[in-house]
């Protein structure tokens, strides 16, 4: 099961970055010829995609900058691709040359990244693809095997599978063991093969064995949280889960990719996915030097300044109300409610089904100003019920409303 950390960390940072970055294109997908669902991500052959592994030299490189920005915006862990798809390792492996370590910038990234999230105070997690679309014995994609379909992909000899299975299970035990404390691991690439073929029970074994208190992602099938990407679930999948999510259509860095999502679309994500009890990994992707930008950084800082003002209501929530009782998301932290209001209200917001003779008060988080109310319930209930469900009516002043978004915390005394 997830760690107390993680029920309670509702906002993380995403961070893909690799050598490609310094071309300016997606991670990995552009070297099987594109993906559909990555409508900005383009094709490029093989050995022109791997090409930039021999001058990756990001000189601005800051893991320092990038926890601080994440910290600032509110955010209680990240998760960093240690390794994507195309098998490039960001940390310093024994176990292949094909990393950070053989590079003109021979730092190990994964070890930067680690010490200064957890230098911040932040949980920190490690992306790892079990996909290694250029391991010889996994073995490599090549142009021939154009275009990229369910089982159309490479397959390797038995001999072949379980050499790559050994250097595959060493990667993830050289990250569990030389970095100290890993909260999270957060896997991928699961489709190419089934869940017998990875090993995966016997891999997670191994893992809660070196890190027994580790948060591990479905992806590795028998995880312990759900990861719907790229968009918010109708209904809150049973147990936990985490949406993760691009500002843009991109997961790597892609200066041609300006479909931006607006801040304010970014908060409303926040908060559907808080009220319905999930995490949202939000995706940043650093350029080919290693600088966040501008265009995210932004949104970052519009969040930073939106949790500033109402984080209360997203930091250690729950789920709130029912549907039927608020026409929007809400969170709970013991008996205070919070309501949030992705439009705005005609003069008033109605909340039905709360206990209303104890109902405290109800204050704006913007600026912390108390707010009018009025309470109703059935008639016999007000004379016969000690303590009454009904409806409560909030006045919300137009001077109030949050430019992003209004939350409302409604404080509710104990039944006693």
């Amino acid at each position: 099961m997830p760690a107390d950390w993680f029920d309670a960390a509702r906002l993380g940072m995403f961070i893909h970055w690799g050598h490609s970055s310094q071309r300016g294109c997606e991670l990995s997908w552009p070297m099987v010829g594109g993906n559909p669902a990555l409508p900005q991500c383009g094709a490029l052959p093989v050995a022109e995609y791997q090409a930039t592994a021999a001058t990756f030299d990001p000189q601005g490189l800051d893991a320092g900058a990038w926890a601080r920005s994440a910290k600032h915006a509110g955010m209680e862990y990240a998760v960093f691709t240690s390794k994507h798809h195309d098998g490039f390792s960001m940390f310093h492996t024994k176990l292949s040359d094909f990393s950070v370590e053989h590079t003109p910038f021979g730092r190990d990234v994964v070890r930067e990244y680690v010490e200064a999230f957890r230098d911040e105070g932040m949980r920190v997690g490690l992306y790892f693809s079990l996909i290694d679309w250029h391991h010889p014995d996994y073995p490599p994609y090549t142009d021939e095997h154009r275009p990229y379909l369910p089982n159309n992909w490479p397959r390797p000899s038995p001999e072949q599978w379980e050499r790559y299975l050994e250097f595959m299970f060493g990667q993830v035990r050289e990250l569990l063991t030389n970095y100290g404390t890993i909260d999270l691991l957060w896997f991928d690439g699961q489709w190419e093969h089934t869940p017998e073929e990875w090993r995966a029970a016997e891999l997670a074994k191994m893992i809660r064995e070196l890190q027994p208190r580790i948060v591990i992602n479905d992806r590795l099938p028998g995880g312990d949280y759900e990861t719907p990407e790229q968009f918010v679930p109708a209904r809150a999948p049973e147990g936990q889960w985490e949406v993760c999510l691009t500002m843009n259509e991109s997961w790597g860095y892609n200066p041609s990719d300006t479909r931006y999502k607006p801040a304010r679309a970014i908060v409303h994500t926040l908060c559907e996915i808080a009220g319905k009890g999930g995490h949202f990994l939000l995706n940043v992707g650093p350029d080919g030097d290693g600088v966040i930008p501008t265009e995210q950084t932004e949104r970052l800082d519009n969040v930073a300044a939106w949790m500033s003002r109402c984080g209360e209501a997203i930091h250690g929530s729950g789920a709130g109300l029912e549907p039927w009782q608020f026409y929007g998301p809400s969170t709970r932290k013991g008996d205070t409610v919070y309501l949030h209001l992705l439009m705005r209200p005609y003069e008033t917001v109605t909340v039905r089904g709360v206990p209303i003779r104890r109902v405290r008060r109800v204050r704006a988080l913007t600026d912390g100003r108390e707010l009018v109310f009025e309470t109703r319930c059935a008639i016999l209930d007000q004379l016969l019920n000690s303590d009454p469900m009904g409806e409560l009516t909030i006045s919300v002043p137009e001077d109030v409303l949050d430019p992003l978004a209004t939350v409302l915390a409604i404080e509710i005394a104990p039944n006693s």
